[in-house]
C-alpha cells in the first residue's frame, strides 16, 4: 500500500459512518414506504367510498322501483278481490233470497231435506 496508513480506528470509523449511512438511506426508504402506503391507502378508501355510494344509489333506485311494482300489483289484486267478493256477495244473497222464497212455498219439502243433509253429513262426520 503506499503511503497511507490504515489504522484500526480509521477502519471502525469508516464503518461506523457507512452504518450511519446506511440507516440514514433505511430511514428514507421506509419513510418514502410508508407515505406511498398512505396516499395509496387514501386512493382505495376513495374509491371504495365512490362504490359503496354508487351501490346505495342502485339499490334504492331498485327498491322503489320494486316498491312501485309491488304497490301497482297489489291494487290491481285489490281490484280483482273486491270483483270476486262483489260476485259472491251477490252470488250469496240471490241463494238467501231464493232458499227464503223456497221455504215460504215449500216448508215441508224444506224440512225434509235440512233432516236429510244433517243425516248425510253426520255420517261423513262420524268417519
Amino acid at each position: 500500500m503506499p503511503d497511507e496508513i490504515i489504522t484500526p480506528n480509521s477502519d471502525d470509523q469508516v464503518a461506523k459512518d457507512n452504518l450511519a449511512d446506511a440507516k440514514t438511506h433505511a430511514k428514507q426508504a421506509a419513510e418514502e414506504l410508508r407515505a406511498a402506503a398512505e396516499a395509496k391507502a387514501r386512493e382505495l378508501k376513495t374509491a371504495a367510498e365512490a362504490k359503496a355510494r354508487e351501490f346505495r344509489e342502485t339499490a334504492s333506485a331498485k327498491a322503489r322501483e320494486f316498491s312501485e311494482t309491488a304497490s301497482a300489483k297489489a291494487g290491481e289484486y285489490r281490484e280483482k278481490a273486491e270483483h270476486f267478493y262483489g260476485d259472491a256477495r251477490a252470488k250469496a244473497r240471490t241463494w238467501q233470497d231464493e232458499g227464503e222464497a223456497f221455504v215460504r212455498e215449500k216448508p215441508l219439502k224444506a224440512v225434509v231435506c235440512a233432516l236429510v243433509a244433517g243425516f248425510v253429513l253426520g255420517a261423513l262426520f262420524r268417519k
